[in-house]
């Protein structure tokens, strides 16, 4: 795999951008009819909030539902990894096991 590099404010132009947790941005996200928006992941911002503010788990997950998820600042408002999910074949369905 070769390795770009992208100019976030020109790719995803007008995408919320997180102050403080640009580190924690995985990838971008495209949805019609609202463009572009940055993918964030929770662990790395869960991660990043114990480390850097002496937060515990409980602490680090409360402050980011109140203050991260439920964060509303426009049409192309960031969006979050959850859970990263690797899809394999059983048989003639898919089951998803965790990356």
């Amino acid at each position: 795999m070769t390795n770009f590099v992208v100019d976030i404010n020109e790719y995803a132009e007008g995408a919320i951008i997180l102050e403080g947790f640009e580190d924690c941005i995985v990838g971008i996200v495209e949805e019609f009819g609202n463009g572009r928006r940055l993918l964030y992941g929770k662990d790395l911002i869960l991660n990043k909030l114990q480390l850097y503010n002496s937060m515990t788990l409980g602490e680090a997950e409360e402050y980011y539902e109140y203050n991260i998820l439920g964060l509303y600042a426009g049409e192309q408002n960031a969006v979050f990894l959850d859970l990263e999910l690797r899809p394999e074949k059983k048989g003639e369905e898919f089951i998803y096991k965790l990356k």
